[in-house]
């Protein structure tokens, strides 16, 4: 998925084209540029710098750009729908109603306030009453979807047989962002260890137990457990590393700690069969503490994932213990978001689709649509160039990718059909039993492909979602209304900037069906091997220089990116701006564009790739991006990338002793 994502002067001479008859930039078009820094040396500060020494990251964020900008926008939108809905009359038990009963109990704190710690009773309740081991796994199946549990369920398109469901097994239920936060000698990961500690410590207080440290120090040495035992990031993305499909019959003897039937039923998976297992050495120890930690470590654990996962719809207090952790320790806000906010964000993921009609009807025209779907087709035809000049692919491998390519399916704006929520309850008053019970339905939702045909309608993303992602199992990509916005994609704006910002995400995305992981699988979405031999080492080659450029770079002391992690989206914005541009040159139809605000056409489309990576970022959420995040940082996913493009140093005329100059031998082109 794609995702939000000094120089040194020199004489004017030196600087390109009409750039050398003006003032250093002129740059109207690109507000917050730095006409200080130098192109040749940092594209990212020379399109951003002056916007990065204005702005200051609100306090309620922990980062701040473009997609920020966007995504407030969308959900400023959200808001004033459902305020259209309240201020209406909804039918009793239509959807509009459920909408809108959803965000108000969401946001009325008093009412909240008064409630007290009640409506965590009955989930309390239900760990208290567990007896054995076998009721344990029981809770675990039901809880799916509900709570962040060590076994995590889905049913997704088999990757051998992708037109069926199968499904799936894997690693979840930890606190922390993932393993190394419990593992890492590291300084700022242990305080993070610490700052968790003491949010553990404050939810069993605020539950009034009696020795809450102790209950603390109990999950904490639970998790730390489940954390050996968990893969690395990288052999998490592995689609070869994690398939291993295993009859249910298979399962049990390899994991015999836990009632696999019982957990499965209450999934509602009755009778699995056969599914794939991601990590099996990971089930095998979950298993075997599911088998020998005391029960009663087990039950705290489980408290502490209920509490986690309710703690923002209880009293101030517990809220306040929440952003204290999650928002300060981890990610270096100082403020929680605005109420009505988080209440968009939780009316998204309970019923989002419910919202999608809306928002859509408001804010994606057919002509927008269309237009996107223009710069899609341009873009194919990019890539199929490219493919078909590929020197490094023989001619078996080359047909294969352009089959792939003719094969994905492109969903723009919003889905065909919309999800039927007729069968979700939505109670008055009740924001955590509306949370659990809207949990639970989309799991039975999933848990109901179990037997069917795939469905490759549904959408994994709302309209109102700024994000797109690539499917490998479907073959498809898919850009929701949101992302499909100004300062990205105008419809009356410059297309060098459109294609740049837009354009480059649309390949992005192409481009994952190629990466280092999508490459695995065919264009019907079948994991297989379609390459030859000698194909598929030149790919891993050019792969490996992408990894060892990112293994360079230390955006933080003492913290590398991890070249290996990112290797799949270093390698989707590589291929994704070297498409987008191909693209952009073929919609010109040979014909110059014009200068704009003393820029050539290509120096626009390099700067409006780079304001499409403008943000800030906060050092504890930079921290946890480079810990657990396969998404580089976004300056470097700007000038990381554009150094291996021609067009770049043909825009700006770069020298030997340019920052950001890359001999010809020394860029990288995939496809």
């Amino acid at each position: 998925m794609f995702k939000r994502l000094v120089g040194r002067g020199l004489p004017l001479c030196m600087v390109v084209g009409a750039l050398a008859m003006a003032p250093l930039y002129a740059l109207a078009a690109f507000d917050g540029a730095d006409p200080t820094v130098r192109p040749q040396d940092d594209l990212f500060l020379a399109a951003n710098g002056g916007w990065m020494k204005t702005t200051a990251i609100p306090a309620d964020k922990a980062a701040y750009g473009v997609f920020n900008v966007l995504a407030d926008r969308a959900d400023a939108r959200v808001r004033a729908i459902v305020d259209a809905l309240a201020q209406g009359t909804p039918a009793a038990g239509s959807v509009d109603e459920k909408v809108a009963r959803y965000y108000r109990a969401y946001t009325d704190l008093d009412a909240i306030e008064r409630s007290g710690a009640t409506p965590l009773a009955p989930s309390m309740g239900r760990i208290a009453a567990l007896q054995d081991r076998v009721a344990l796994a029981r809770l675990m199946g039901e809880w799916q979807g509900v709570v962040n549990l060590p076994l995590a369920l889905d049913v997704l398109p088999d990757a051998k047989q992708p037109e069926r469901y199968l499904p799936a097994l894997n690693q979840a239920g930890l606190g922390l962002p993932n393993r190394d936060y419990y593992l890492s000698a590291n300084p700022q990961l242990a305080l993070a260890r610490t700052a968790y500690q003491a949010y553990l410590v404050s939810l069993f207080r605020l539950h009034g137990e009696p020795n809450p440290q102790a209950l603390a120090g109990a999950v904490m040495g639970l998790e730390t457990r489940l954390a050996r035992a968990q893969w690395s990031e990288v052999d998490v993305r592995d689609a070869l590393k994690t398939w291993h499909p295993m009859t249910s019959a298979a399962l049990a003897k390899a994991a015999p700690g836990v009632a696999w039937a019982e957990l499965f039923g209450a999934a509602a998976l009755p009778g699995l069969q056969r599914m794939n297992v991601g990590q099996p050495s990971y089930v095998r120890a979950v298993a075997a503490m599911v088998q020998h930690v005391p029960l009663a470590t087990w039950q705290h654990y489980l408290q502490a994932r209920v509490m986690d996962a309710a703690a923002q719809k209880l009293p101030q207090a517990w809220r306040e213990a929440h952003f204290a952790f999650h928002g300060k320790a981890l990610s270096g806000a100082t403020e929680a978001k605005p109420r009505w906010q988080q209440a968009a964000a939780a009316l998204d993921a309970a019923l989002g689709g419910a919202v999608g009609p809306l928002y859509v009807a408001r804010h994606f025209s057919p002509a927008h649509k269309a237009r996107v779907q223009q710069m899609v087709d341009q873009l194919v035809v990019a890539y199929r160039q490219s493919i078909s000049q590929a020197g490094w692919l023989s001619p078996a491998t080359r047909s294969r990718a352009l089959e792939k390519l003719d094969k994905i399916t492109v969903k723009i704006g919003f889905p065909d059909q919309w999800r039927d929520y007729a069968a979700l309850e939505v109670r008055e008053g009740d924001p955590l039993g509306n949370a659990q019970r809207a949990g639970r339905f989309d799991w039975l939702r999933v848990a109901g492909r179990l037997g069917r045909p795939v469905d490759h309608s549904e959408w994994e993303m709302t309209p109102q979602t700024v994000n797109a992602y690539y499917d490998p199992s479907k073959n498809e990509i898919v850009f929701p209304a949101a992302i499909l916005e100004p300062p990205l994609f105008d419809l009356n704006g410059d297309d060098a900037v459109n294609y740049a910002a837009t354009g480059s995400t649309i390949g992005h995305e192409i481009s994952h069906g190629f990466d280092d992981d999508g490459s695995h699988y065919d264009g019907d979405g079948r994991l297989r091997d379609w390459w030859q031999p000698a194909d598929r080492k030149a790919f891993s080659r050019l792969g490996q220089r992408l990894v060892q450029q990112f293994n360079a770079y230390q955006p933080l002391p003492g913290h590398r990116v991890n070249g290996r992690l990112t290797l799949g989206e270093n390698m989707a914005d590589l291929s994704g701006l070297q498409i987008a541009y191909q693209a952009w040159q073929l919609s010109l139809a040979g014909q110059t564009p014009p200068m704009v605000d003393g820029l050539t056409g290509d120096q626009r489309f390099f700067y409006g790739y780079a304001l499409s990576f403008r943000s800030k970022e906060r050092d504890e959420s930079l921290l946890q991006r480079l810990t657990a995040d396969p998404h580089s940082p976004d300056d470097l996913r700007t000038n990381g990338m554009v150094i291996h493009l021609d067009a770049y140093h043909r825009a700006f005329s770069t020298q030997p002793g340019d920052r950001m100059f890359r001999a010809p031998a020394q860029r990288i082109r995939i496809w």
